[in-house]
């Protein structure tokens, strides 16, 4: 027994390194494996093993592809009988988000979309065309765990820190192309891990947009809210005072400094930025203020919208100030939802003009959850809610 698995691997091998496609075979061989493991731990029972503990059995398999990046790996997934259905992990999560891609770029297909890498992206993920059937099965199995993801109840836990932030993507509505908001919201949890709480696509970042958003996540179970994120968005500001009241607002630095930089020309900005940067440089809120004022006071005869709006909009930046000092570095702006935002980007470029909303928040969603389910797994934590000082 021991002598064939040794000929086995030793087979295995010399075809990995002698054919062009050997990482392909290789990945395609642990693939099986991964396979076999799994339904063997589903049915708590080895092939042939007679156990009171087995749950069922084996009952054949089924061929399946597998699109990786070295190439498609021809699979034989096991069935079985007696027993819940067994669905192998590696179609479940490595391409759930791949799949919504493909939903969204064969729907453009479909609907005679014109985009400049449709066609490319349908023959390198789905090895040609696709059927409206294959489309049809796929959309509804990926709205059916997506619609579980956004409507979980978030009452296990306080969420003392929340993060928002949005993004437009072209979507076409009813015959016309339009840019539509994605409006996500990231939660931190009274553990400092950080959770996908919500997202939705919407005609703007209105008020009333903002206000579904945080009146579902209310009736989620989002409590003990603390300290809110964001830009100086009114609709958020708006919406924020209605469903959030006492909970304090910081203006995200970084949108700040944007913002005050185009108010400048190119030859100022060194020299703007130098000065933002010392009146940030203090962690007490007095000596920031007071440095705020002196350069108002400076910036006023040369500028005076960069001093009107460190008048009316600095304090705003600071009430990260109240927070322990260990959390304010992670809070003083949405620079981390902002990388999220930009790996949807990555994606959602792929696309171009989606042909529906749908399909829009078919894809954010699978990115969203996948991010969601590594930061779960693979994520130390995120902020240290031990640290008070």
């Amino acid at each position: 027994m021991a002598g064939s698995t040794i000929d086995g691997i030793g087979g295995l091998l010399q075809r990995v390194f002698r054919e062009d496609d050997g990482l392909r075979i290789f990945l395609q061989a642990v693939a099986h494996q991964v396979l076999q493991t799994e339904v063997q731990q589903h049915l708590t029972a080895a092939p042939h093993e007679r156990t009171v503990r087995r749950q069922g059995y084996r009952n054949g398999t089924k061929p399946r592809t597998l699109n990786t990046r070295v190439g498609s790996l021809e699979l034989q997934v096991p069935q079985v009988r007696g027993c819940e259905p067994y669905h192998p992990s590696l179609f479940a999560k490595w391409q759930r988000s791949e799949r919504a891609l493909l939903v969204a770029c064969a729907e453009m297909y479909f609907q005679g979309v014109s985009t400049r890498n449709v066609r490319n992206v349908l023959e390198r993920m789905c090895d040609g065309e696709i059927s409206s059937m294959t489309v049809s099965r796929v959309a509804a199995e990926l709205d059916e765990k997506l619609g579980e993801f956004r409507s979980r109840r978030l009452d296990q836990a306080t969420w003392p820190y929340l993060m928002i932030d949005a993004r437009y993507e072209k979507v076409r509505v009813e015959g016309r192309v339009v840019s539509q908001a994605v409006l996500v919201v990231i939660g931190i949890t009274d553990q400092g891990r950080r959770e996908v709480l919500h997202w939705s696509v919407g005609d703007s970042e209105s008020e009333s947009n903002w206000s579904e958003v945080f009146k579902d996540l209310k009736d989620r179970g989002v409590t003990g809210v603390k300290l809110v994120v964001s830009d100086a968005h009114q609709g958020i500001r708006r919406a924020l005072a209605r469903h959030f009241q006492g909970v304090a607002w910081q203006r995200c630095r970084v949108h700040f400094k944007r913002e005050m930089g185009r108010k400048v020309s190119y030859k100022l900005m060194k020299e703007l930025m130098s000065d933002l940067s010392s009146v940030y440089g203090s962690w007490d809120r007095v000596e920031c203020l007071r440095r705020g004022q002196e350069m108002a006071e400076k910036w006023r005869p040369r500028c005076a919208a960069v001093s009107t709006m460190l008048s009316d909009g600095l304090e705003d930046t600071l009430a990260v100030l109240s927070f322990p000092e260990h959390h304010r570095r992670k809070l003083t702006s949405t620079n981390m939802v902002e990388s999220v935002m930009k790996r949807l980007k990555k994606r959602t470029r792929v696309v171009g003009i989606f042909p529906n909303r749908a399909s829009c928040d078919r894809l954010i969603g699978a990115q969203l959850l996948e991010l969601h389910e590594r930061w779960q797994v693979q994520e130390k934590i995120y902020v240290n809610m031990e640290c008070v000082n």
